[in-house]
């Protein structure tokens, strides 16, 4: 079968990914996006649908999957061709400029390559409990996919961090009731949160540690907890528990390909363009880095426009690029 042949070839399908295949498509460049996962919207639909998102202008307190299904609606707009279920599996620059996209099942060629991976695979750093294994998936969970799942629930959270008070704060309004457990007094969350969980009927378990988690014959779940430099012990009672000690993330993928990227930290390294050191490669999103990146949806939002627009000048220097949708017909 022929190779089919792209202006683009956008490699990641979250937020970020999504963003730039639209601006491609108002551009008229021939672009394929490509995501590992079956649906589109990366880790805000994988692991957080439900939780609000409150920095992204204009759309105050959307939910990470409404977030998504906007981006989509956005993207029919001008379509792309997409690639779901389908990991990149190598990136080859050939000798004419352009690229070979490998993935398991389809290769095919592109002129101009945006990688929008994020921070790459993302897993959940489990409860080092005896216990905790057979209580996955039923009643200890490492995200909350359907807020009305805890409806009239008891659920405890456990974790002291933005997202851990984010989902405690969620679950207020449909939980029967709602316990947040934190090894220290202080919450690590920004201020403005943490004050709002100090107002809320949230129950505040600190400065605490889980020591022993059992599954009782009703199918409750008991926390054994140790207060911090102290002996007292206590027991939580409830019906669901939600872990949230932030994830380990991995861009391994990264290093199969045959693109030498230059990076930082494990970011990669990009100019003010969204150029990695590789002339044609484009990057955008959680990461990348350069002087002043802040690591935002709001911040890919606008890195996505920046890498289209240069890429697409290079691609078409002699064609005139409209830069703003009231002048690009839209709807029309």
């Amino acid at each position: 079968m022929a190779e089919e042949k792209y202006d683009v070839t956008i490699i990641g399908g979250g937020p970020a990914g999504m963003f730039a295949a639209f601006y491609c498509g108002l551009h008229e460049l021939k672009t394929q996006l490509v995501e590992s996962l079956p649906q589109l919207g990366g880790q805000v639909a994988a692991l957080y649908p439900e939780k609000q998102v409150w920095d992204v202008a204009g759309m105050p307190g959307v939910s990470g999957q409404e977030l998504v299904d906007r981006l989509e609606q956005q993207m029919a707009v001008a379509p792309v061709d997409r690639y779901l279920n389908e990991t990149v599996e190598d990136v080859i620059k050939e000798d004419d400029g352009s690229f070979t996209i490998k993935a398991a099942k389809r290769t095919s060629r592109s002129r101009a390559v945006v990688i929008a991976l994020g921070n790459g695979a993302f897993t959940p750093r489990k409860l080092s409990l005896d216990g905790a294994d057979e209580a996955e998936g039923h009643q200890l969970h490492y995200f909350v996919n359907h807020v009305a799942d805890y409806k009239d629930q008891r659920v405890a959270v456990l974790g002291g961090g933005d997202s851990a008070i984010d989902i405690a704060l969620m679950l207020e309004p449909v939980a029967k009731e709602v316990s947040i457990v934190h090894r220290r007094d202080e919450f690590r969350g920004l201020e403005h949160t943490v004050s709002r969980l100090q107002r809320s009927r949230v129950h505040l378990v600190t400065p605490y540690l889980p020591k022993k988690i059992q599954v009782e014959d009703d199918r409750t779940v008991t926390l054994g907890l140790k207060k911090r430099r102290s002996d007292e012990e206590k027991q939580l009672n409830v019906d669901q528990l939600i872990v949230n000690y932030g994830f380990t993330s991995n861009n391994a993928a990264l290093d199969e390909w045959s693109l030498d990227l230059a990076s930082d930290h494990q970011l990669i390294k990009v100019d003010s363009t969204m150029k990695t050191n590789i002339d044609g490669v484009y990057a955008i999103g959680d990461g990348v880095t350069y002087p002043g990146k802040v690591p935002l949806i709001a911040a890919a939002f606008g890195e996505a426009p920046t890498a289209v627009t240069a890429l697409a000048k290079k691609l078409y220097p002699d064609k005139k690029m409209a830069m703003h949708s009231s002048s690009m017909g839209i709807g029309k």
